[in-house]
């Protein structure tokens, strides 16, 4: 006989089952399977430095200088990163059409990646570069190149991958890492097309968000300890509608007292065997 599967798959199943249109959030424990990083421990506290903030970025060329030769070397993990169990669960959840919208915290595009198409970005996309100056948008594989033709010195280091496309190059002097500047008008400074701490989410992309939720039977957060508000924020008003909440997430959330159903498991490997339940 089959082994049935863990009891907080079947619990979430049942959820699942009884609310057919979702309104999914998710965060970092999403792609850890898929080998980045995430910021946060088990208490929801930092593991490492914050990053870098929108205004110390835009400020200071040292800065930007600092993040682009972390980024040169960390893109090695971020650019060839592959959908984990999570991903392509959430994705079959999808297609099941079972999924109001899917909205995530994350920057690396691997919901979009596994096949999930109604999705929104809240963050934005980090495989995309913006230039500050003229708004021209161009792929991060392409200043990768360009990177890396610009620091050949650099090229060959290595360093352990951080977060979102990071790495820990600590103890370096940067003042020599050329930037390249925009291709389109020269001048910059280019920035990855992330909302970065300090920045605002673009209102379209919160208004978009809340009209599904409006649309949705429940919520669902997925790898996330919401720990940010601008994902928070969207459980504290699905909380207020009165709508269920269930969570898959190993350790403490901020919503904790908000759920109706909380699982402390591995996120990739229960949603699938939840999603599996349901066939």
């Amino acid at each position: 006989m089959t082994p049935l599967p863990p009891q907080d798959a079947q619990d979430l199943a049942a959820f699942l089952r009884a609310h057919p249109r979702l309104f999914v959030l998710t965060g970092a424990g999403c792609s850890t399977a898929s080998g980045i990083p995430d910021y946060r421990d088990a208490d929801g506290q930092w593991k490492r430095p914050q990053p870098v903030t929108f205004q110390a970025f835009m400020g200071e060329e040292a800065t930007r200088k600092r993040y682009w030769a972390r980024s040169m070397i960390g893109w090695r993990v971020m650019g060839h990163a592959q959908p984990g169990a999570a991903h392509w669960a959430l994705a079959a959840l999808e297609a099941m059409g079972r999924v109001e919208l899917l909205l995530t915290q994350n920057v690396d595009g691997l919901h979009e990646a596994a096949g999930s198409m109604r999705t929104i970005d809240l963050h934005g996309r980090i495989d995309t570069v913006r230039c500050m100056h003229c708004e021209a948008r161009m792929p991060r594989a392409k200043l990768q190149q360009r990177l890396l033709q610009a620091n050949p010195d650099w090229a060959a280091l290595h360093a352990q991958a951080a977060p979102d496309g990071d790495a820990d190059l600590d103890g370096l002097d940067f003042s020599g890492f050329a930037v390249p500047a925009c291709p389109v008008c020269g001048q910059g400074p280019l920035k990855p097309d992330v909302v970065f701490f300090g920045e605002a989410v673009p209102a379209d992309r919160v208004a978009a968000a809340r009209a599904a939720l409006q649309r949705a039977s429940a919520v669902l957060v997925a790898g996330s300890s919401l720990m940010v508000y601008s994902g928070f924020r969207f459980v504290q008003a699905a909380a207020g509608a009165g709508l269920p909440i269930a969570a898959v997430n190993q350790g403490r959330t901020r919503a904790d007292a908000l759920f109706t159903l909380k699982v402390s498991a591995d996120v990739g490997g229960t949603l699938a065997a939840a999603v599996a339940l349901l066939h």
